[in-house]
């Protein structure tokens, strides 16, 4: 395998289905319930409320306390009783929405200043809208669902503890916002009533009835065919402008380089190669927390490059091609939905034969249109350590640099009924031991890339001036740091361990 083959790694994943409760026909003031248990936490509470009318809930985060222990009196309540008991405030609104039942106390929409790489003039202002997706029946937060503005290009993703956070200019606030992911119900709620809140808002899983389901053998490597020979249906064959959040780090011991950015990028079809691409930087922002005492320092090379390399539709790997699929074994091992669409799920894996570094992983195909919805793959565990040579281009005479897990993720989503890159995520860990010493420690390096906005319009290529080299180190790019900016661009929201290090450390430590 070449160093070529092996930069096109990527990744998805696969949910349980399970299944979806829904309210009865009775309305909302008519719906009963029984609460069986007094005591508990307010999430658990009000669980039971859920399970048995079938709604679920949306309220913000910052006016319910879901780990607050509260005790009600057991018996029947109307869903309005219930509701004000169980969060004990008589002052709280409840509205139906679907199946979703919406608490909140009205607020006025918080204005702020949106920049101008929205789309937007300096007088306009935004609304924000931020909080948390949760699986319903687990409470575990729905890691890189997708929230975006439905017939519009705007967007964003949660982060690995389900958080988001939306910006968008007033004229969206009449607009719909959908909630969705792979293998959940998408929901779709008005704007204007998440506007200038911080909602928990609960994912059902989606269950696809047997009766429904066509018993047949689906053939993987004509379905693998079929996605590449429609990819000029389903994918852009004209250029366009995206505006993407971009983010990269590594982390080794205690010391982290952050690096974000928000890059225009000048994406060409699909038809046309990835060094067709453009790339010009917005603006950036980078924090470093380097203990002087260990020299060791870690960088990463080209990876704006690597991230447009894993553009899979544009830039096919092994897997994915005719020639090298032999070595390769591929089953269809599972059918889901992503926006309530019907996809395949392939699994493959390289040959045992294969003593190579290849792949495994999973693909995720639409079952009517053939689109390629989301990939996620990995280096084969049992050989990552050979491709040693690959990533480490260069390291210390007295370090030895070993790559343990090597892992990938790819989403694509629809805007116009054309799909566009929307997610891409690499994370690669390593041990890294110093010459003659026992222990070994942990170096984690990643990049992440989201898709906040798309252009179709009076796309050009830019003046070689405003051209950004995607193959250099990009954490030592000059920039000089706007904080008004970044109060008003949408951005993946930092992960727990990340707002530590946030919080601890400026962003504007240091300036360039």
């Amino acid at each position: 395998m070449n160093k070529y083959s092996f930069n096109l790694l990527i990744v998805c994943f696969s949910l349980l289905l399970t299944v979806n409760l829904r309210a009865d026909e009775e309305s909302f003031q008519e719906v009963k319930i029984q609460l069986a248990k007094g005591k508990g936490s307010i999430y658990q509470l009000l669980n039971q409320v859920s399970e048995q009318s079938g709604y679920m809930f949306i309220y913000d985060s910052q006016l319910i306390d879901n780990d607050k222990i509260v005790k009600v009196p057991v018996g029947e309540y109307t869903l309005t009783d219930a509701i004000r008991l169980i969060t004990g405030n008589n002052q709280i609104n409840i509205r139906t929405i679907g199946n979703h039942i919406l608490l909140y106390i009205p607020v006025e929409a918080k204005k702020n200043a949106v920049s101008l790489s929205l789309g937007t003039t300096e007088e306009d202002s935004c609304f924000t809208m931020e909080g948390t997706l949760l699986d319903h029946l687990s409470g575990d937060p729905i890691i890189y669902g997708s929230i975006s503005v439905s017939g519009n290009s705007y967007g964003t993703i949660s982060n690995q503890n389900g958080e988001f956070k939306l910006i968008l200019p007033d004229s969206l606030l009449q607009s719909t916002i959908k909630f969705s992911h792979i293998g959940y119900i998408t929901r779709e709620i008005e704007a204007s009533l998440l506007s200038g809140r911080h909602i928990v808002f609960y994912m059902d899983q989606k269950v696809i009835p047997l009766q429904e389901v066509v018993v047949r053998a689906v053939d993987p490597l004509r379905t693998i065919g079929e996605m590449m020979d429609k990819r000029r249906q389903n994918y852009s064959l004209e250029p366009v402008y995206i505006t993407a959040f971009y983010r990269e780090g590594v982390e080794y011991k205690k010391n982290v380089t952050l690096s974000e950015a928000v890059l225009k990028i000048y994406k060409t079809g699909f038809l046309s190669s990835v060094g067709s691409e453009q790339v010009k930087l917005l603006k950036m922002r980078r924090m470093t927390n380097n203990d002087d005492k260990d020299a060791f320092v870690a960088k990463i090379k080209s990876s704006v490059n690597s991230s447009q390399l894993l553009d899979l539709v544009k830039n096919p790997t092994d897997f994915l091609l005719q020639e090298s699929q032999p070595q390769y074994s591929f089953a269809h091992t599972d059918i889901t939905t992503i926006d309530d669409r019907r996809v395949y799920v392939f699994s493959f894996e390289q040959h045992n034969r294969i003593v190579e570094p290849l792949f495994r992983g999973e693909l995720y195909i639409d079952a009517d249109n053939y689109a390629l919805i989301k990939a996620r793959f990995e280096v084969h565990p049992d050989y990552v350590r050979k491709t040693k040579d690959m990533l480490v281009l260069k390291s210390s005479h007295n370090l030895d640099v070993i790559p343990e897990k090597v892992v990938y993720e790819v989403e694509y989503k629809l805007v116009n009924n054309i799909y566009y890159i929307n997610h891409i995520r690499g994370d690669l860990d390593f041990k890294v031991r110093k010459k003659n010493r026992m222990f070994s420690s942990n170096l984690h390096m990643w990049l992440e890339m989201v898709n906040c906005k798309i252009d179709t319009l009076d796309v050009k290529r830019f003046p070689n001036d405003e051209r950004i080299s995607t193959h250099n180190i990009f954490a030592e790019t000059r920039f000089s740091y706007d904080k008004d900016f970044w109060g008003n661009f949408n951005v993946i929201l930092p992960e727990e361990k990340l707002k530590e290090i946030i919080q601890k450390y400026n962003f504007n430590q240091k300036k360039y």
